[in-house]
C-alpha cells in the first residue's frame, strides 16, 4: 500500500478566513483612481478658485497680496463694472444669453429631428451622410470660421445677431448624440405600432419618440449651450459692433484696454467670475431635471 500523503483540501472555514485576511484587489487599487480624480478636480477647479478670490481684490491688492488671500474690493469692483460705459457688461451678458440660449435650443431641435431620422428610417446614403457628420465632429472650428464668414458676407448678414446664431444651429456632435440615444431609447416596435394605429410620422415623433429622447436632448442642449457661451472665435470674426459682442469678446476687449489702463484688470476678473455663474446654475438645474426624467422613465417602464 502506498504511503504517499494525499494533500487535504482546505476547509470552507479556512478558505473564508484566508479570503478575509487578504484585502480585495479592488480595495488595494482604489486609492490610485481616487488620487487621479482628485488631481484632475484640482487642476480644473484651481483656476476657478483663483478667479473667485481675485474678484474680491482691489487693483492695488491684486498685485501686492498673496494669490489665494481674499481682498476687500468686491463691492467696489461690482460698482465699477456696472458703471463702465453705462453698463455695457450686462448687455454683453444678455447677448451671450441670447446666442447660447436660442442657439442651443435651435441646435437641439435640429439634432432631435436629424438623429431620430437617422436612427429610425432606412434610406439610401444614410450611412454616408452620417459619416460626413462624424467628419464634421473632428474638424476644428477655425477651419470653418472663414468660409462661414464669406458665405454670410455674401448674404449681407455679417455684424448681426444672425451671423453668430446661424452657424451654431447645426451641431454634428449633437446629431451624433441624438442618433445614438434615439437608437437606444426609441424601440422600433413602438414606432411600428404607432404607424399601424394610423398616426402620422410627425405625430409619432412628437408624441412617442420625443418624450423618450428628452434625457439625451437635455445633454445635447447643455453641451451646445456651454459651447456657444464660451465661443470666442466666431463672434470675433463676425462682429464689429461691440454692442453685439458676447461676454467672451467683451471681456477680451477689456483685457486689451487693460494693457494701457491697469485698473480695468479688476473689471475683467470680476466679469469673468460673474460669467461663470450662469453656467454653474444651468448645469445644476439641468442635472436635476435630467435625473428626475430618468427616474420617471424608469418608473413608467
Amino acid at each position: 500500500m502506498s504511503s504517499l500523503a494525499v494533500p487535504k483540501a482546505p476547509s470552507a472555514a479556512g478558505a473564508a478566513g484566508a479570503a478575509r485576511s487578504r484585502p480585495p484587489l479592488r480595495r488595494r487599487i482604489a486609492p490610485v483612481p481616487t488620487l487621479t480624480l482628485l488631481l484632475g478636480a484640482l487642476y480644473c477647479l484651481l483656476p476657478v478658485a483663483w478667479v473667485v478670490i481675485a474678484s474680491t481684490k482691489s487693483g492695488r491688492e491684486l498685485f501686492t497680496t498673496f494669490t489665494f488671500l481674499p481682498g476687500t474690493g468686491f463691492t467696489d469692483n461690482l460698482r465699477d463694472l456696472n458703471a463702465y460705459r453705462d453698463g455695457v457688461y450686462w448687455q454683453w451678458m444678455g447677448n451671450s444669453a441670447l446666442y447660447a440660449g436660442l442657439g442651443a435650443l435651435l441646435s437641439t431641435c435640429v439634432s432631435a429631428v436629424s438623429g431620430y431620422a437617422l436612427a429610425t428610417y432606412r434610406f439610401r446614403g444614410r450611412e454616408t451622410m452620417f459619416n460626413i457628420l462624424l467628419a464634421g465632429v473632428l474638424m476644428p472650428p477655425i477651419i470653418l470660421a472663414v468660409p462661414q464668414y464669406l458665405l454670410l458676407a455674401k448674404a449681407d448678414l455679417t455684424d448681426s445677431y444672425w451671423s453668430v446664431l446661424l452657424p451654431q444651429i447645426l451641431s454634428p456632435y449633437g446629431v451624433y448624440l441624438a442618433r445614438i440615444y434615439a437608437a437606444a431609447a426609441v424601440p422600433v416596435d413602438v414606432v411600428e405600432a404607432g404607424r399601424m394605429d394610423g398616426a402620422s410620422e410627425l405625430r409619432i415623433f412628437s408624441r412617442i419618440a420625443l418624450p423618450m429622447m428628452i434625457p439625451g436632448l437635455v445633454t445635447v442642449f447643455l453641451f451646445q449651450f456651454v459651447a456657444v457661451w464660451n465661443n470666442f472665435l466666431l463672434p470675433y470674426i463676425m462682429l464689429s459692433d461691440d454692442e453685439k459682442f458676447p461676454i467672451t469678446l467683451g471681456l477680451f476687449t477689456l483685457l486689451e484696454q487693460g494693457a494701457n489702463t491697469p485698473a480695468l484688470y479688476t473689471l475683467v476678473i470680476t466679469g469673468a467670475f460673474l460669467a461663470v455663474i450662469p453656467l454653474v446654475a444651468l448645469f445644476l438645474v439641468v442635472q436635476r431635471f435630467w435625473s428626475l426624467d430618468l427616474l420617471s422613465g424608469a418608473v413608467k417602464s
